[in-house]
């Protein structure tokens, strides 16, 4: 343990709340913070999680122009860290330089154009030129992205040594499924939305149903119903922010809307997946997806495609299946089809849940500390070095 507390700053815009990059930065800090050998500081506009163990450092947002804000979060960050010593620089975030760095989403020039199908517009081009300037900067930071989809999309944009990158997925929290009892969210929940308790019941959570391809679910779950009139059992819980409308006249339209609820935003998404079967997100793409690793916890079977992160975590025929790129309604209906089997579903939702208490976020707390001590030491080692390299020279 050194004599004084190693003190990281985590930069981010938003801390906490809603989000992937903020829920892991929260919960992250949240367990290094219980470590003696550590301080943590946050550079953030807003946060939501006021840990008093933590100190907050308030940076400003100039929200106009846009295509400037990016360039000058980063150029804020900076002159705190000028005024503030830090012995690590943790982002989250594009800044113009730190010492670690976790990749939440690709590179933006790529998400842009892969993803979002778009041209780089003056706002794209700032973000992208903020981002590589942090990456490419000297020394190389350690880059860590969520997912080795996110790896993969990196190394095709940056020249980033093998030494210089590790794959750390987010975590999930085991206490909030513990929390409820199983047996009285399925009853809840499925009376509230007019299931029966041996329905068998589908869940989609999502914030954005058209990247994550709730159309596809609609037209897969039809395309089995349809097919087989014995599947009556198979409902559908819709969980999160969307274009209901939209989605509720594509159900219509394949007949089906009456075994969908949309249940809209909710602070206890742990009774909806303790009151669920099956969890299927069809993504178009998704750098991780924390909502499959809670559904993993909740001892869920999960339906992904291979353009979803979290396959890292999910073999398929063990914790449920990865589907091709592109998967048809077919497709979906078949792997739904499999889990008509109450056996499948036991075997595999368990398989499911052993894997995510492997990745449970005191797990990615202790692997973060040692990468943090680590860099620490040979950040002091080479202090050390370059001081008596200039008495020689002296």
């Amino acid at each position: 343990m050194p004599s004084r507390k190693i003190t990281i700053a985590f930069v981010i815009p938003r801390f906490g709340g809603v989000g992937g990059s903020e829920r892991f930065v929260s919960e992250l800090a949240d367990q290094i913070v219980f470590q003696e050998d550590f301080e943590i500081h946050v550079l953030a506009n807003r946060w939501y999680n006021e840990n008093p163990l933590i100190r907050f450092h308030k940076i400003p947002i100039i929200r106009y122009p846009r295509i400037m804000r990016p360039v000058m979060f980063a150029f804020l960050v900076k002159k705190k860290i000028e005024k503030t010593h830090f012995d690590l620089i943790h982002a989250h975030d594009r800044i113009f330089s730190m010492d670690i760095l976790t990749m939440h989403g690709i590179p933006h020039k790529t998400w842009v154009k892969k993803v979002r199908h778009k041209h780089l517009s003056l706002f794209d081009r700032t973000t992208s030129w903020v981002e590589e300037r942090g990456i490419n900067g000297h020394p190389c930071p350690m880059v860590l992205p969520v997912s080795e989809l996110v790896k993969e999309e990196l190394q095709n944009s940056y020249d980033i040594p093998e030494s210089k990158i590790k794959v750390v997925h987010p975590g999930v929290s085991a206490e909030p499924f513990s929390f409820f009892n199983r047996d009285a969210c399925r009853n809840a929940i499925r009376r509230k939305y007019g299931f029966l308790l041996n329905d068998m019941v589908i869940l989609f959570v999502s914030m954005n149903f058209e990247v994550k391809r709730l159309d596809l679910l609609i037209k897969g779950m039809a395309a089995l119903v349809n097919h087989d009139k014995r599947c009556h059992p198979v409902k559908l819980l819709v969980v999160g922010k969307g274009n209901k409308s939209k989605y509720l006249q594509i159900a219509r339209n394949f007949g089906v809307a009456d075994r969908i609820a949309f249940c809209g935003i909710t602070h206890e998404v742990e009774k909806y997946y303790l009151a669920s079967d099956l969890f299927v997100m069809p993504s178009s793409y998704d750098t991780f997806g924390l909502v499959v690793l809670e559904a993993m916890m909740a001892g869920l079977p999960v339906i992904i495609t291979e353009n979803v992160g979290a396959k890292d975590l999910v073999r398929s025929g063990v914790h449920g299946f990865v589907l091709k790129d592109d998967p048809s309604p077919s497709d979906i209906a078949e792997k739904i089809a499999f889990f008509l089997n109450r056996e499948n579903r036991l075997s595999m939702g368990e398989n499911a849940k052993k894997t995510a208490f492997d990745h449970t976020w005191d797990k990615k707390g202790f692997l973060m500390a040692e990468i943090y001590r680590s860099l620490f030491n040979n950040k002091k080692k080479f202090a050390l070095s370059s001081q008596i390299h200039c008495k020689a020279e002296a």
